[in-house]
């Protein structure tokens, strides 16, 4: 088990190896499985939570760790966060976000509620759709922030691209402010897509 815990490669690897043999026991041996909307809906339902998690996560880390800490790192270390840290985390944290809302607008679509949720439940009777469309609306306003806002500017400010020294702090500024923006977001986003599956 150590060799397994060594690498995140095979954790990961292990990880999905019982996730899947989780999955063949809990519907094999209730009767088996169709290959129909509802397992398609299961699916994509469990890879949206799971990337969700990679981005929220992520947004937290950014917001409750790195940034709160980052005064606190001598300056000498700081070339570590910004070139090797940051940079990583920066690439799970925007492919997470793509992948949450990709995977969540499938769920939309396999559920039929996508058209209901994009336009808030008006004239559709509202409720779970208003709630799961707000929720929606704030998670693609937030993916936005990630791939229009924030990267652009942190490449700038981590000098992935290069810039001169006063756009560099402007960047890493817009770049702070946009996070937090997004983190702000998050608890209305999250409330929201909870409700509409269990409050209705």
């Amino acid at each position: 088990m150590g060799s397994i815990l060594q690498s995140l490669s095979k954790t990961i690897h292990f990880s999905i190896a019982i996730a899947v043999v989780l999955f063949l026991g809990l519907f094999l041996l209730n009767g088996g499985f169709d290959l129909d909307r509802i397992f398609w809906s299961w699916l994509f339902r469990y890879i949206h939570v799971v990337v969700g998690i990679m981005w929220i996560g992520l947004l937290w880390y950014f917001n409750f760790v790195q940034i709160p800490n980052m005064g606190k790192i001598p300056d000498e270390q700081k070339p570590a966060i910004g070139k090797v840290i940051a940079p990583a985390a920066l690439f799970w944290f925007r492919w997470a976000a793509l992948a949450t809302i990709v995977s969540g607008l499938i769920l939309a679509y396999l559920n039929e509620y996508a058209h209901e949720a994009m336009t808030l439940g008006i004239g559709s009777g509202g409720g779970r759709y208003t709630a799961i469309g707000i929720g929606m609306w704030l998670g693609l306003i937030m993916a936005f922030n990630v791939w229009f806002v924030i990267w652009p500017n942190q490449k700038r400010a981590l000098g992935i691209v290069e810039c001169d020294p006063e756009i560099k702090a402007k960047s890493a500024r817009t770049a702070m402010l946009f996070s937090r923006t997004n983190t702000l977001l998050s608890l209305p986003m999250l409330l929201t897509m909870v409700a509409a599956q269990n409050l209705y």
